[in-house]
């Protein structure tokens, strides 16, 4: 049996679940959010809490329970708390702006980027030009963030670049650091 999805998750106070045939609908104070499920797998509410069970024996079912269960608690997570992930720019001039409910990056082309967020998703930019990504789809959030990261990748040689807050990029040495 599956150690993750045998766990029951807690709903906290002002959180809802509404199980529907193959979804389990989550509304809490951030917001909604649907997470659909396969036959495979179980879902009840019973007294304030989900319980995840699987309906078959074999391996791939177990898989999926364990999954299923990780995204339900996720989404429970998400429109209670919200999730955040943190983006620094390094490198002389690079700076990032809000336009509207955009976001604009300055990082070393030719012309500034605009980039333009998906439902459900918020920018903010602090001192020090770290960018906050942030929203109730964990996966989304997650998303975003690797996608502005991909803008400006951080560079092997120099270090600048556009990475995670905490992230350490290891710098190769340069041509100067020959060994004979």
């Amino acid at each position: 049996m599956s150690r993750i999805g045998k766990k029951p998750i807690l709903l906290p106070k002002g959180t809802e679940a509404k199980i529907e045939r193959n979804k389990c609908r989550i509304k809490g104070p951030k917001g909604e959010i649907v997470v659909p499920f396969l036959s495979r797998v179980k879902v009840e509410n019973k007294d304030n809490t989900i319980i995840v069970s699987r309906k078959g024996k074999d391996r791939q079912s177990s898989a999926y329970h364990g999954l299923y269960r990780s995204l339900i608690a996720n989404a429970v997570q998400g429109v209670n708390n919200g999730y955040e992930k943190k983006l620094e720019l390094k490198g002389t001039g690079y700076r990032a702006e809000i336009r509207g409910k955009g976001l604009m990056l300055y990082v070393g082309f030719s012309h500034p980027i605009f980039f333009s967020p998906p439902e459900g998703i918020n920018f903010s930019v602090g001192k020090g030009n770290i960018i906050s990504v942030s929203g109730i789809d964990k996966q989304l959030v997650g998303q975003v963030a690797a996608k502005i990261k991909a803008i400006r990748p951080p560079d092997a040689y120099k270090g600048i670049g556009i990475r995670y807050a905490g992230e350490v990029v290891h710098l190769k040495p340069g041509k100067s650091a020959q060994s004979v």
